[in-house]
């Protein structure tokens, strides 16, 4: 069932995405009296699950779930259309328009999909507003990681501000500041009532990537073991649902992000895991696998370890909030960019089976629409990469004609689309190949 419920978030998000981009390409075509030769959801590989032809155009769903497409008529695409392309333009082909009314056309798709992320942000303010938090709602503090110990934090901080803002953040998310944004100053309160400034680096961000220390930080809260993973190192060495962990080599792990933190930065070759099972306190000895947890999945103690506040919004401070929401996931998604060029960040890039991940196990539709407006971003912002054969690549070519008044040749974008279709295949078999590496070895 939980199968069902994701594949069905993932199809229909998809299939949104894809129809409105195309239209974003369709619409502008129609308007300039371009012909659509094809609009068709999914691709059509060999046959169509349906096709009608209405008009100049055939509209069809494809069986492939891969993307979608219109061909637009004398357009050097994906399709390649060699024999269209060798006879003489005609007035309803894409090569006969002007320029401007080419980039348009192009930069339709894109355009559709920012815009629907924003009215979705926007939406999603006027119909569940906010969840937020104040520095008390967290009960325990934030458990910290050790990258951020260095720099003056304690485990059970709570946060009073960032950059001279008080902190309110709907997913508790401090990691989205501090991987994506310029933060020079937070501002905690410690444990022990003190309060203290806390001032970090510019690359603060890159330090955490690159020491596999996210999230940075986490609320915490007292856990006990609810299940333990058939054949896993906890259930070989005798942990039983309900224990309560204590220490581990000595370290008190009260709070699960004690007990995460000790078994990331464990250096040891055995690990000593105190426990209390039934009022007596217990023993065991396990050996650890590099970078694989022990197989213990756990409960929170209390479930109130957390408190979220309700903001309201009226039909204009959702428009506000919804594009002030909007500008911030567009730098943070641009943000990203800086971790994915690198040998680690590449390691991670991840295909279809990682956008499936992403959606719930029980539908929710405040979740769907978040993913599918952030889904929308990233759409956008990829098709606008200067890629041959991406919306962007078109772009590209189409400034450099109009600022230079030379037209590439039809066999100069011949290759050129080859060479982006490539590129293409390239990207999504290396990130695919990344979901099936995960899949097996994690």
């Amino acid at each position: 069932m939980e199968f069902v419920i994701k594949i069905s978030q993932f199809l229909l998000s998809l299939s949104l995405l894809i129809v409105l981009h195309e239209l974003g390409h369709f619409i502008p075509a129609k308007l300039f009296k371009t012909r659509v030769e094809k609009f068709y959801l999914f691709f059509d590989v060999k046959y169509s699950l349906f096709k009608k032809k209405i008009g100049d155009t055939v509209y069809g769903i494809g069986w492939l779930p891969l993307g979608g497409y219109v061909k637009i008529s004398g357009m050097i695409d994906e399709s390649m259309d060699k024999e269209q392309m060798a006879q003489e333009p005609q007035p309803w082909e894409f090569r006969s328009k002007p320029s401007w009314q080419r980039l348009i056309i192009m930069l339709g798709g894109v355009t559709v999909n920012f815009i629907l992320a924003f009215f979705i942000f926007i939406m999603m303010l006027f119909v569940w507003g906010t969840n937020y938090i104040e520095k008390d709602d967290v009960k325990y503090g934030f458990g910290i990681s050790k990258t951020l110990e260095a720099y003056g934090f304690q485990q059970g901080d709570k946060i009073i501000s960032v950059d001279g803002t008080d902190f309110e953040d709907l997913s508790i998310s401090i990691d989205k500041y501090l991987m994506f944004r310029t933060v020079g100053n937070i501002k905690v309160e410690h444990p022990d009532g003190s309060i203290a400034d806390i001032q970090l680096p510019e690359d603060i961000g890159s330090k955490l990537f690159e020491a596999g220390d996210l999230p940075a930080l986490t609320p915490r809260y007292p856990y006990q073991v609810d299940s333990v993973i058939a054949g896993s190192l906890a259930e070989n060495a005798g942990v039983k649902a309900g224990d309560k962990m204590i220490a581990i080599n000595g370290k008190p792990v009260t709070f699960f992000s004690d007990f995460k933190y000790q078994l990331k930065n464990n250096t040891s070759q055995t690990l000593e895991v105190e426990f209390e099972r039934g009022g007596l306190m217990e023993t065991i000895s396990i050996v650890p696998v590099e970078n694989k947890g022990i197989g213990v999945l756990t409960t929170a103690a209390d479930p109130d370890y957390i408190k979220f506040q309700k903001r309201e919004y009226s039909l204009s401070e959702s428009f506000s909030g919804g594009i002030n929401k909007g500008y911030w996931e567009v730098k943070d998604y641009l943000s990203q960019f800086k971790y994915i060029f690198t040998k680690k960040g590449a390691s991670q890039l991840g295909g279809f089976a990682a956008i499936y991940n992403m959606f719930p196990a029980q539908w929710n539709w405040q979740a769907f629409w978040y993913l599918t407006a952030f889904l929308s971003i990233m759409l956008g912002v990829l098709n606008l990469l200067p890629i041959p054969a991406l919306d962007g690549g078109h772009v590209m070519f189409l400034l450099y004609e109009m600022v230079s008044g030379r037209k590439p040749s039809d066999k100069f974008m011949e290759y050129a689309q080859t060479a982006g279709f490539f590129i293409l295949i390239a990207l999504v078999l290396f990130a695919n190949g990344n979901d099936v590496f995960k899949a097996i070895f994690d």
